[in-house]
Formats: C-alpha cells, sequence, structure tokens
C-alpha cells in the first residue's frame, strides 16, 4: 500500500510540474552578433552551429551578397553575407588567409530544423541574450518581413531580431542567382 500512495504522490507532483511549466510563458534566448557594426540577434531555436570561416568557394553569376559555398563538416552550405543583403555595407568584408583568424568573422548555419543548408557570415559573436536583458526600442524604421522587432539594452544599444526561419524561406534570399 505505501508503494502505492509514493507513486500516485509521485504523479501529482509531476502533473503540478507539468501544469506550472505550460503556465508559464516560453522564454526566448538569442544569440546576439554583429554584423556591419549593427547588432542582430539570432534565435537559439533557429540557429546552427557555429564555424570558423572557411574556404569559401565562390558562385558564378550570382548575387554580389552570396559568397559562395563552404564545406562544413561534410556538407555544402551556402555562405551568405547578411549586410550587403541588407544593404549595410557596400563590400564584401575582408576573409581568407590573409586576415587574422579573430577578424575573419565566424559563419552561423541555420538549424537543420529549417531544411536549409546555408549559413551567415557574421562579424563578431557578442554572446547571449536573455529578454529580461531587452526592452523595446524608440522608434522604428522600416525593416523587412523577418526583422521581428527592434531593442535596445541597459547600454542603448538596438539590437534587431531576426526571424531566421522567415529568412530562410524569404523570394530574395532564395533567388542567389544574379
Amino acid at each position: 500500500m505505501a508503494n502505492k500512495e509514493a507513486l500516485r504522490q509521485l504523479q501529482q507532483r509531476l502533473a503540478d510540474r507539468l501544469q506550472r511549466v505550460r503556465e508559464q510563458a516560453p522564454t526566448r534566448n538569442w544569440l546576439a552578433v554583429e554584423i556591419a557594426a549593427h547588432g542582430f540577434l539570432l534565435p537559439l531555436d533557429q540557429a546552427g552551429e557555429i564555424f570558423p570561416v572557411a574556404a569559401i568557394q565562390a558562385v558564378p553569376h550570382s548575387q554580389p551578397w552570396f559568397l559562395g559555398v563552404a564545406n562544413l563538416r561534410g556538407h555544402l552550405h551556402g555562405v551568405a553575407d547578411l549586410g550587403r543583403f541588407l544593404g549595410l555595407r557596400d563590400r564584401a568584408p575582408r576573409t581568407g588567409s590573409d586576415v587574422p583568424a579573430r577578424d575573419a568573422g565566424r559563419l552561423v548555419a541555420f538549424n537543420q530544423g529549417l531544411q536549409l543548408n546555408a549559413c551567415l557570415l557574421i562579424d563578431r559573436l557578442l554572446g547571449l541574450r536573455q529578454p529580461d536583458a531587452l526592452q523595446p526600442a524608440e522608434g522604428g524604421e522600416a525593416a523587412p518581413h523577418f526583422v521581428v522587432r527592434a531593442l535596445a539594452d541597459a547600454q542603448g544599444r538596438v539590437w534587431y531580431e531576426l526571424d531566421l526561419a522567415a529568412l530562410a524561406a524569404d523570394e530574395a534570399f532564395l533567388k542567389i542567382d544574379a
């Protein structure tokens, strides 16, 4: 009998914990990155692995923002310069063997669940950010549909939250041919 009572208590505790989890709003955490001196927040559930900049093979007749393809862990990934795609910079950042590794940037792959073998070239990783450290930013300039919102941190820096799933489905982003 004692075992049945202990089992019932365990089941009740588990049911209570599940109910509390359902009632709490899900928190969103982001990977903070810098692209062309602008702060961007990439949702952790949509971002994949982070890679050092590898050899990127150019693709002829492609958009200027599409840098080419890179072999990342045995899979080919398209490499997009989001800064150029958004019109934040005029030319591609320096990458390659003549640039020190700390200055070469990083490649952030899209999560495999988005079913897009692509990655974004970013200038710097700036760590993780949590919603409680950010507030809605003042003002609002026109932004593409995959830029969810602008947020500001305690120091006043503006961060643009990206929806990588929406970017992965964006017609202009998928059209790499020039």
